[in-house]
């Protein structure tokens, strides 16, 4: 279903955002206690959210694999946090040479970038102070995603925006008050979900707004490309160095967990909101369709 509604004023809705950011920011740097100690026994992501969860290889696992491996998956989101931001930080940056500088939707625009400055910053302290290290960029992957901040232009970028922030929301809101969780990653995520509610409303203002007034090959476009969001997720999601890391075969504990339903359930909960927002905007094509249901996103 096409959106007909009034797409928002782009300055109102600046305005209404720069608002919020002085009311409710935070700087990790003193917002976070980074001499606390971790606590014994306790997760880094719960265990009902990891890739293997259910399967016979976590059958098989003792606990402290178990708390490793959400170690490691918990670094290994953190990375492609890291990465994501990143891009959406240089396509922002070009975004802005075509905007008033003086303009609420620039300031607020700044004001994001910011915010994401501080989230990689968060998240790569955290991956240190949790013992792990970070999962790095292949030579080959390292190229794609230089490219990347080029193409996000126009509804691109914001619907590129929302596909790297409300799955990763989604599934932060429904954890952060889990008992099992490291204190440390529970006030992570506090702040993130905090400053991404903001995010994620300007970039689906920012959807409203050009759908209303693109033609249709860019709406078809758009709707089309954003399937491959899917598939990337997925593999990103299920990378193979981070099951190594925890000791275990990375081609057989890839294998389980793409087969696995608890994970399928998880990503397909991460994405409904976005799902329904995208079918909502008639952004949601054939072919991305079929694109996330392999994924299995739907």
């Amino acid at each position: 279903m096409t959106q007909t509604t009034s797409p928002p004023d782009r300055e109102s809705v600046a305005d209404r955002l720069l608002n919020g950011s002085v009311k409710r920011s935070y700087a990790p740097v003193v917002d976070i206690d980074w001499d606390a100690p971790l606590e014994d026994g306790k997760y880094f992501l719960p265990p009902h959210v990891l890739s293997l969860y259910g399967t016979p290889l976590w059958d098989s696992m003792s606990e402290a694999q178990r708390i490793e491996l959400s170690r490691q998956e918990s670094a290994n989101i953190l990375s492609v946090g890291i990465w994501f931001e990143n891009i959406l930080n240089q396509a922002l940056l070009r975004h802005l040479l075509h905007n008033d500088p003086g303009s609420l939707h620039t300031r607020y625009t700044l004001t994001e970038m910011g915010d994401e400055c501080r989230h990689m910053a968060m998240f790569g302290r955290t991956i240190e102070r949790m013992g792990a290290k970070p999962y790095r960029l292949r030579w080959y992957q390292a190229a794609a995603v230089n490219l990347l901040p080029k193409t996000f232009r126009g509804t691109m970028l914001w619907v590129a925006a929302l596909i790297g922030e409300e799955i990763f929301d989604a599934t932060q809101r429904r954890v952060v008050d889990d008992p099992q969780l490291q204190p440390l990653i529970a006030r992570l995520m506090r702040i993130h979900v905090t400053e991404e509610a903001r995010h994620i409303q300007f970039a689906r203002a920012g959807v409203r707004r050009r759908i209303a007034g693109t033609h249709r090959i860019d709406r078809v476009w758009v709707g089309t490309a954003q399937g491959l969001g899917g598939l990337l997720l997925a593999r990103l999601f299920t990378n193979p160095a981070m099951y190594k890391r925890a000791g275990l075969d990375p081609r057989e504990a890839r294998r389980q967990a793409l087969a696995n339903p608890h994970f399928r359930a998880n990503q397909r909960r991460g994405f409904a909101d976005l799902a329904a927002f995208l079918e909502e905007t008639g952004l949601m094509r054939r072919p991305s369709r079929a694109m996330w249901r392999r994924a299995g996103f739907l």
